[in-house]
């Protein structure tokens, strides 16, 4: 018996046995209980071993600094280790077939970006994976951008006066960059179509190399990723005339007052960011990225995550689901394809 309003009131016996066979159907249903049993079971088991992060550039850099960051977090919220794997070469191609190829099971992941699921499909000549369709895109993790950064000898103490420079002898300036496609090699090539000069392209094997050499003083510049060159521009050898973004980058001890692109070269569009995320292969079952992007979320979303980015030009950014995520990924397919075409560069 029921209590309805303050009053005793009989089961709604037709009700009652209308559920009760629905329940018998079901119940019935050749695989249904195997089915739903097998995956609550599989949602409340994973993760039971360690999971793997494959890391597509060496250790040191921002994108080995950003998988260690948001694994140590994601350790603690899922319950096992989250082990770095680096594994670097061909532009992020290397790690990135290998993770396409895991199993689907959510123990091997990636560190994915912008270059890699953007760029490198336009800047291949062949892909042994599709950027969209061979992975289960989980969240952006991070955001950052490049920055425009010459030897403290040189005399251009502005970013006008080293674009005056660059008009007035062409070619003359050098760049180094981290290789033919990084996206130091993509914000050289839109520097030069949106100010109309010209500064000559040396593509180095990594960035370690080609920093090694502006700090010697064999080449002029470097447009690159902020972590690397930023204790430089701190300890006085190398002088930051612009951020890469659009829009100034103060949190950054040591650019605060470094300008955008949106001042320097107004209507240019020029907005050189670049971000990481985690991903998975294609298949992934649904409660295991239910699973992985609720603790995704909250490795990104702890003050301590932020605090650690922050002064090396990198910003928490998530997405709202693994649809969303997907769909930004298609979204910003044609603009990296458009910085491939604009640097020429093409590699096989």
């Amino acid at each position: 018996m029921m209590v309805e309003n303050g009053s005793i009131a009989r089961p709604r016996r037709a009700g009652l046995a209308a559920r009760r066979g629905v329940l018998a159907g079901m119940l019935a249903a050749p695989g249904w209980l195997g089915s739903a049993w097998a995956q609550q079971a599989s949602a409340q088991a994973f993760p039971s071993r360690p999971i793997r992060l494959v890391v597509p550039f060496p250790p040191g850099g921002a994108a080995d600094i950003t998988a260690r960051l948001v694994g140590e977090r994601m350790s603690a919220g899922l319950g096992q280790p989250v082990v770095i794997d680096n594994r670097p070469g061909a532009g992020g191609n290397i790690a990135a077939e290998a993770v396409a190829r895991a199993a689907p099971d959510g123990y091997t992941l990636f560190l994915g970006g912008a270059t890699i699921f953007c760029a490198n499909k336009s800047l291949y000549s062949s892909l042994s994976f599709d950027p969209v369709r061979d992975f289960t895109h989980l969240t952006r993790v991070s955001i950052g951008t490049t920055v425009l950064v010459v030897n403290a000898r040189e005399p251009w103490r502005s970013f006008a006066e080293l674009i005056s420079a660059a008009k007035e002898a062409p070619d003359r300036i050098v760049m180094a960059s981290s290789g033919q496609g990084t996206i130091s090699h993509l914000s050289l090539a839109k520097l030069m179509q949106s100010a109309g000069v010209r500064i000559t392209h040396v593509p180095y094997r990594g960035l370690t190399p080609g920093l090694n050499d502006l700090l010697g003083g064999s080449v002029n510049m470097m447009f690159d990723g902020i972590p690397a060159l930023i204790p430089h521009v701190r300890e006085g050898r190398l002088r930051a005339l612009a951020v890469g973004s659009a829009n100034r980058v103060g949190h950054v001890p040591g650019l605060e007052a470094v300008p955008g692109m949106a001042e320097l070269l107004p209507g240019s569009g020029m907005d050189m960011e670049f971000w990481y995320s985690i991903d998975g292969p294609a298949g992934l079952p649904p409660e295991v990225v239910a699973r992985l992007h609720l603790a995704i979320l909250h490795a990104v979303g702890l003050p301590d995550y932020r605090e650690r980015l922050q002064p090396l030009g990198f910003m928490p950014i998530t997405d709202a689901s693994p649809a969303a995520f997907t769909a930004y990924i298609e979204q910003q397919e044609p603009v990296w394809r458009e910085l491939v075409r604009v640097s020429g560069a093409r590699l096989e």
